[in-house]
């Protein structure tokens, strides 16, 4: 218990300071935040990605060990434990922890206790020939922590092989468009996007309309996620993340059409007859207010006055950057581009975990652990039959002693 103790602590202590510190993020990120030295550090201890660092299975594997070797050891008293309490013999000629004498009507009092299959006989006791009854009840209730250790075991073994295990794809788009999901064989289509909008503008949902298509056998299948609300298909989690800006974007040269793209803001569209000429989209701004000291900035998220912060890059220079309202022009040399149509686009995040029904029975597996030990609590009862007819009741619970002791003289006051 002392070992497991402390590989528990050290696991609380890791997992406080991962919350703290930022992960999977690039060195750069951290030296500007943490200084090049602590940077160093976070890089080297594997702190950037802690939960999938050598240090850390090593201790979570170490903690599913113990807990194993902890559920054997015990395992062979546990059944000792349950044969010698089906067994009245080993009971009925010792004195229980609570004991009362002159009940007439022992069968009423072991009914009156909910205690059932109540086994008569007769034994020695004290070198006198004894006429006995006995019953036990919850026996279950000895399993109740073994039980709870064996659905942590299993709770942290569905965690770690699906962390270890666990496949993530992001896929984002318009309405109407189909995109493949990874290296998973299937094909997603935005049938719809909506954002629900509360009195005062701000957000209240998300929803997003889906249609999943696995080519290999033709099946498929539809659904709505919104945030909180994932789909799950074909052995996948499809979640409604986040949203964001896209346009259509349109260059001419000389005056003639020569490109009709949609462009996301994040991203960047190339001139096609000149790939070395780069358009980038940075932010979109639907009701666009310019600020002294605060830059260019939306005074609300519905589309009045839309703009576009872009920048042009050149050979991988960049030769400007400016916000584009939607009735102007950008003039490159022969090249003029405009921008229009904004609409929202969703990003919906897919994951993969084959793990998830190992943690689900540990979950399980846990919780009938605590019923077993909190609600089933092992107790018996055995009366032994005196000269003048009377029985003398005896009774002995594990957990709960005085409850049940209470209830003990409460019900044998009834029998006498």
């Amino acid at each position: 218990m002392q070992f497991a103790i402390g590989l528990l602590m050290i696991l609380v202590l890791a997992c406080s300071v991962g919350s703290l510190i930022t992960q999977k993020q690039p060195y750069a990120v951290y030296a500007d935040q943490y200084g090049e030295r602590l940077a160093g550090a976070i890089m080297a201890l594997q702190l950037d990605d802690m939960f999938h660092s050598w240090w850390f299975v090593v201790l979570s594997a170490f903690l599913c060990l113990n807990l194993l070797l902890c559920n054997l050891i015990r395992l062979p008293s546990i059944l000792n434990m349950m044969k010698k309490e089906a067994d009245p013999v080993s009971s009925v000629g010792k004195t229980g922890s609570v004991e009362l004498s002159g009940i007439k009507d022992p069968d009423g009092f072991f009914k009156a206790m909910g205690f059932g299959n109540v086994k008569s006989g007769e034994s020695e006791v004290n070198e006198e020939k004894r006429s006995w009854k006995y019953s036990v009840k919850n026996r279950i209730g000895l399993w109740g922590a073994w039980v709870c250790h064996l659905g942590v075991l299993l709770l942290i073994l569905g965690f770690g092989l699906g962390q270890a295990t666990k496949e993530e794809f992001t896929v984002y788009g318009l309405p109407g468009d189909s995109q493949p999901v990874g290296e998973t064989g299937v094909i997603l289509t935005i049938d719809s996007f909506d954002i629900g909008l509360r009195e005062d503008d701000t957000v209240e949902q998300y929803t997003a309309g889906i249609t999943v298509r696995r080519p290999s056998d033709g099946a498929e299948e539809s659904a709505e996620i919104s945030v909180n609300n994932p789909a799950s298909i074909f052995g996948m989690k499809f979640y409604q993340n986040s949203t964001g800006w896209a346009a259509d974007i349109h260059i001419k040269k000389n005056g003639e059409a020569l490109q009709d793209e949609v462009i996301y803001a994040g991203e960047y569209v190339a001139v096609s007859d000149m790939p070395n000429l780069v358009i980038y989209l940075n932010a979109f701004y639907p009701d666009y207010v310019l600020k002294e000291g605060k830059g260019p900035m939306s005074a609300s998220s519905t589309v009045k006055n839309p703009a576009y912060l872009y920048s042009v890059y050149y050979q991988g220079q960049m030769l400007g950057m400016n916000a584009l309202m939607e009735s102007e022009e950008l003039t490159i040399d022969e090249y003029t581009v405009t921008f229009d149509n904004p609409r929202n686009f969703t990003l919906i995040q897919v994951k993969r975990d084959r793990f998830t029904f190992l943690a689900l029975i540990g979950g399980l597996v846990v919780l009938a652990g605590l019923i077993f030990a909190f609600y089933t609590q092992e107790a018996k009862i055995w009366a032994l039959k005196e000269a003048d007819g009377t029985w003398t009741v005896h009774g002995m619970s594990r957990k709960g002693g005085v409850l049940f002791a209470e209830q003990f003289r409460e019900a044998a006051e009834k029998f006498k």
